[in-house]
């Protein structure tokens, strides 16, 4: 295991790593269905019903299903993240990413926080890149069918998650000790280690959270509008950049100079303690 410094980098999947919703590359087409007849039925199901919009959306990929007679598996799911596109760069992204973190003593790693289906990203080529998946996910019967939300991951609970890299609790079900007072030099990554990448309104309280405790956020995007612009002028985001994970671009520049930063501030940091030990 390494001793050196961890930076965590953490991702919304959908809009952010991938070009649309997850949902439309191979399942809502499984249905025989539009992206937006699927959208349009579950944000009336959400509003109808008083739902919150994530459990709409997954009650509806199970109540379409069984109307259809479409057997919704996690195995099937999984075999759809196969088809996933992703933005320019991204699944050279990881590897270049962690390499350039350990020519600056620090260890990189990543995470996703994401609105979207955990078995879906656990079928693409980049699930392996990820240290933890936080998504959504279903429970399934003795038959293997998908009957019941296990984990839904919300627009605002997304920060639950952020605590439990900090912590290093990454087990959803251990609630207690993501709940134990801990002092802070004794966190496994400190909000000052963390960067966060999303598209939009959805990962503004991630983003806030980063610019309140010393962490960096940046907004990508496919194509650039006020909504965008509006993140970086109202200091929602510190940075926004098109969705091209390539090497030289501007988003690729930008993340590691913050790595750098980091990696500076954690040397100064054990120089400061091991002085002090000196004393």
């Amino acid at each position: 295991m390494s001793d050196l410094p961890i930076v965590a980098l953490m991702y919304d999947f959908d809009r952010t790593l991938c070009t649309k919703n997850m949902q439309g590359y191979s399942f809502i087409p499984s249905l025989g269905m539009t992206d937006g007849e699927f959208w349009d039925y579950t944000n009336e199901l959400g509003l109808r019903e008083h739902m919150d919009s994530v459990l709409a959306y997954m009650y509806a990929m199970v109540k379409i299903a069984q109307d259809k007679s479409i057997a919704l598996k996690r195995e099937s799911l999984v075999k759809m993240g196969e088809n996933i596109e992703f933005f320019k760069g991204v699944e050279g992204w990881f590897e270049r990413i962690n390499r350039f973190g350990l020519d600056n003593g620090v260890q990189i790693e990543h995470y996703v926080i994401s609105s979207g289906m955990k078995e879906i990203i656990e079928g693409s080529s980049i699930k392996d890149c990820f240290k933890s998946i936080f998504a959504c996910e279903f429970l399934y019967d003795e038959n293997g069918a998908a009957v019941w939300p296990k984990t839904d991951v919300n627009y605002t609970n997304k920060t639950q998650f952020v605590y439990r890299i900090n912590k290093g609790v990454l087990d959803v079900a251990n609630d207690v000790d993501l709940n134990r007072s801990m002092p802070d030099d004794s966190k496994r990554v400190p909000f000052c280690n963390m960067i966060y990448i999303g598209d939009g309104l959805s990962d503004v309280p991630c983003m806030k959270m980063m610019k309140a405790y010393g962490g960096y956020s940046i907004a990508v995007y496919q194509k650039r509008d006020s909504k965008v612009e509006a993140l970086l002028n109202r200091d929602r985001v510190d940075f926004i950049y098109p969705a091209d994970y390539s090497e030289g671009t501007g988003l690729d520049m930008t993340v590691k100079n913050i790595i750098k930063k980091m990696a500076i501030a954690d040397k100064l940091t054990a120089e400061n303690s091991s002085q002090k030990k000196k004393i």
